[in-house]
Order: structure tokens, then sequence, then C-alpha cells
């Protein structure tokens, strides 16, 4: 029997659906936190972990499935699980992986809020994480403990630029059955692939270039092998990582355009560097595509691009104070962190007190090139080398 409806229940449920066949490019957003249920037994028989089917909204709808298995088809993997941000998409990691204990090897150019995550494990969780030399290759065996469970690598370091010799350091840690994990941020998934050198575990920040607006905040955790990503999915559950459908549309939107964006944030880049690499105030320009920059071979062999994000060395008679003075100077560019948007941004870091073994002289500028015209940024930044004298 029908129930008659008031008004009320009239504003809050109704009979309506919308015909089937409805098609169009974009994905449907879909919002949702409670996922509606046909009857008890249908309630009963889902499992969350089967992306085959919808439980709760946290767990997944049409829209966040959609875009990991694109993600996940991008990177040559097979499962992804997305998170609130970057880093969150690593702490998923260690916390699936990592107990009391355990053993942690990061790069010493290691994005530094994961740096700060692995002092904080081994500060508070009993975690022994520790640092290594981002050109040490298949020399990391001689690091691997007993009880060394992950390797985190950085192709290249998010600041210092060092491209690391990921097929050898993966074929030490398999050796000793330990994962690796990457942080493939700066390549975009598009101009490396992970998986075909060793890779174990891809962590992206979609809040670069598959966003490419500098709007959303949103991390990716990629895997080949089936019951490593189901490891990982609890930890995903446990930790509660949702993330917006809005968000995930936006990224979705993104990704139709996000190869034609690298490629012209690399080429308006190497214009940009070039010219800096000619420059008598800059000692060295570190960027994986020149000759000169730690690990080019490595980056020569592993990659097919280069995108938007390089630093560069000053000469050492410039103190931090007159850097400063060239990064205020800055018009086009602006100050902020991040990169893979559409406006340029420059950040002066303190690499030394980043860096234990850092042996090079000159304040450090990092420099992410948007999609401005270049001929403009370097005129901005010839009008900015003034303010150094």
């Amino acid at each position: 029997m029908k129930i008659r409806k008031s008004l009320q229940t009239l504003l809050t449920a109704t009979d309506y659906r919308p015909p089937e066949g409805f098609a169009a490019f974009p994905a449907a957003i879909h919002h949702a936190s409670t996922v509606l249920f046909k009857d008890v037994a249908a309630l009963r028989a889902r499992n969350w972990q089967d992306k085959n089917a919808y439980t709760y909204g946290l767990h997944g709808t049409p829209t966040t499935f959609t875009l990991e298995a694109r993600l996940a088809e991008i990177e040559g993997g097979q499962h992804c699980l997305l998170a609130p941000s970057g880093l969150a998409a690593i702490a998923m990691v260690d916390l699936a992986l990592l107990k009391t204990g355990d053993d942690v090897l990061l790069p010493d150019n290691v994005y530094n809020p994961n740096r700060e995550l692995g002092n904080w494990l081994a500060q508070d969780f009993g975690i022994s994480a520790r640092y290594y030399d981002p050109m040490i290759g298949g020399s990391i065996a001689e690091l691997i403990q007993d009880n060394t469970r992950l390797i985190w690598t950085e192709a290249p370091g998010s600041v210092s630029m060092e491209v690391p010799d990921l097929p050898a350091i993966c074929a030490a840690a398999h050796a000793r059955g330990v994962l690796v994990a990457l942080d493939n941020t700066w390549s975009a998934g598009i101009a490396l692939h992970a998986f075909d050198l060793g890779v174990d575990i891809v962590m992206q920040a979609l809040t670069k270039y598959q966003s490419g607006g500098s709007d959303v905040l949103m991390g990716a955790v990629i895997t080949r092998d089936k019951a490593l990503n189901a490891t990982i999915e609890l930890a995903h559950m446990r930790l509660g990582m949702g993330v917006s459908a809005d968000d995930v549309y936006l990224v979705l939107r993104g990704l139709a355009t996000m190869k034609l964006r690298f490629d012209a944030h690399d080429a308006g880049t190497r214009q940009v560097a070039t010219w800096l690499k000619a420059r008598q105030e800059i000692a060295s320009v570190l960027h994986p595509a020149f000759a000169d920059c730690p690990g080019h071979a490595n980056w020569l062999r592993d990659f097919s691009g280069a995108g938007g994000l390089f630093s560069v060395l000053f000469d050492p008679r410039y103190d931090e104070k007159q850097t400063d003075r060239f990064v205020d100077s800055l018009q086009l560019f602006k100050i902020g962190y991040s990169w893979g948007g559409a406006n340029s941004l420059c950040v002066p870091y303190r690499i030394k007190s980043m860096r234990k073994n850092w042996q090079h002289a000159g304040q450090l500028v990092r420099f992410n090139i948007g999609l401005e015209e270049p001929a403009d940024l370097i005129a901005d930044l010839e009008q900015a080398l003034v303010s150094l004298a």
C-alpha cells in the first residue's frame, strides 16, 4: 500500500527517479555520506572493501571510484586510494606498514613534512626513522636492517633536485624483502613510470598538476599488488580518509589538460632556467634536465619530461638578506609553496637547516614556472636581480 505523504514529507522524500540514458563528458558529482541499500539482505551482503558496490560515502562513491580508476591507469597501477592531501597519503602508508620496533629509511632530501612525520614516528611511536644520501643507489643495501620495512624515495628531491637511481634502490630493497614507496609528485605520474622501475607504492600529491588550479588539496596512493592495497586500505578506513566530491570533480576536470599543461610548464621552465644559468649572480641551476644536476643520468634514463619545478644556488657572495630582497622584488613571481598551477612561484629555503650533510655554498631559491609567457618571467627576474646590489 502506497503511503500518502504530507507536504513536509514530500519535501524530504520523493518517489521520482530520473530516466536512464543520460550521458555527458564530465563525471557526475555524487554528494553522499549515507548510501542507501535496497533491503537488509543487500546491506548485510556488501563489503566496504569491494569496489563493485557501495556501503558508505567515506569508502567511495561513483565520483571517487572514477578518479581512483583513472589515476591508477595513468600510473600503470591497479589500485588507488584517495586522501585529503599528499601528506595524509604519506601518513596513511606509514601507519599501514609500520609498527613499534620497525625501521623506515628516508632520503635526506625528502619533502620536509615527510621528514617531520618520520621524526614524530621515531619520537612517539618507537619506529626508527633514518635518513640516507639520495644518491646512494644500490649501496642502500648496507643500511637495510632486519627490522627495515619501508624505504621512501623522492624523484627528484623537491627542493634540491637530486634524482635517485630508483632501479638500484628497488633491487637492493627487494633482495631483503623491503617495500619501496615513491613520492612521484614532481613528474605528475606522466613523466616517470615508477612501477616499471620496481617501485611498490606510488604517492601523488594531486594538489599539483592533476588539479592545475592551485585550489585543491588531495593525495593518492597507487599500487599494483592486491594484498598490499588491502593493507593500506585498512589504514585508509581506520584513519577516516575522506575527500570532497567537489574536489574530486575538480581533479577529474583537470586530467584532460594535464599533459598539455605539464609540457607547457616544462618548455617554459627550460627557457627560464637556461637564462638563469648564464647569469653571473647564479652559481648553479638545480634542474634534472641539466647535465650538471646530481642524478642527471638517472633522469635521462628514467624520465620523459621535467615539468615546472627547479632551484638555483646564488653565488656565495650574496647573503640571505640580499636573496630575500631579490625574492621580494619579483612582481610576476608570487611567494608561496606548492607547484603545478598556472601562476609562477618563488620560495627561498634555508637548506643547511634542512639537510645534515649539505656541502654546497650559496643561498637556495626554488622556482615554480607557471603558464605565463617565459619572456615576461625572464624580464621579471632580470629586474629583481638588480636588487641584489
